[in-house]
């Protein structure tokens, strides 16, 4: 395990720490023309060595440069299939971490992909997964009703309010399972002071009311799930 964690730190350094943006500027230009995308996987190999420090095996990071130049080219002439650059983005970080995982843990594979799967924490993941889509699922139809009666505003991201709360509930999930309670009231005394000069500027109290019950909402299902997992 400690290979793969080394591996890890190497390819984290190499793709977000020691490349700079006129890199991939230039790779994204130039494509497998790029000088910068042969510096790049240069880069990654003496990384790898450099962290694993030991010539024995220098085999996996080989293989996992070679690796890792494809995937890169994939990715660059891929690109422009996607109208949503973060997709590519993070098929090609998943790719590169399941390569790693495969060149380290080759000789036994299936059994330690195996072992990881037995040794998850199931309850946890269904929590984790319930306070994500599930639980604003459940808040959009409990607040249907409401929502009817409130203007859209117009300079709000899209999906915004969405993601807050799913971000906030994961919080709220982390807190319980960690035993810190009273975080979750830092947490909640955050938001409150986030919302209030936008509430109080738009005088609008069914909007108040509304932010007020779908916050409540949102704590109390991510605090359900916490007590249940714990309990």
């Amino acid at each position: 395990m400690l290979i793969f964690i080394k591996l890890v730190l190497a390819h984290l350094i190499g793709d977000f720490v020691l490349q700079p943006t006129r890199w991939v500027l230039h790779k994204q230009a130039n494509k497998i023309k790029s000088k910068f995308l042969y510096v790049h996987v240069l880069l990654h190999f003496s990384l790898y060595m450099l962290l694993l420090w030991d010539l024995s095996l220098w085999k996996i990071a080989v293989t996992v440069t070679i690796a890792h130049f494809f995937i890169d080219t994939l990715k660059l002439y891929s690109n422009e299939l996607f109208k949503n650059k973060s997709v590519p983005f993070f098929i090609d970080q998943v790719l590169h971490i399941l390569v790693i995982y495969g060149c380290v843990f080759y000789t036994n594979l299936y059994a330690h992909t195996l072992l990881l799967f037995e040794n998850l924490d199931w309850y946890l993941v269904t929590a984790i997964v319930f306070v994500t889509y599930p639980a604003a699922i459940i808040m959009g139809m409990i607040l249907e009703g409401m929502s009817n009666q409130i203007e859209t505003d117009h300079k709000s991201l899209p999906n915004a309010g969405k993601y807050i709360g799913i971000i906030e509930r994961l919080f709220v999930l982390i807190f319980i399972v960690l035993g810190r309670w009273e975080v979750i009231g830092l947490l909640i005394a955050a938001k409150s002071v986030f919302r209030f000069n936008d509430l109080k500027e738009r005088n609008n109290r069914k909007l108040t009311e509304y932010i007020l019950i779908g916050t409540l909402i949102s704590f109390g299902l991510a605090i359900l799930a916490g007590l249940l997992y714990i309990s």
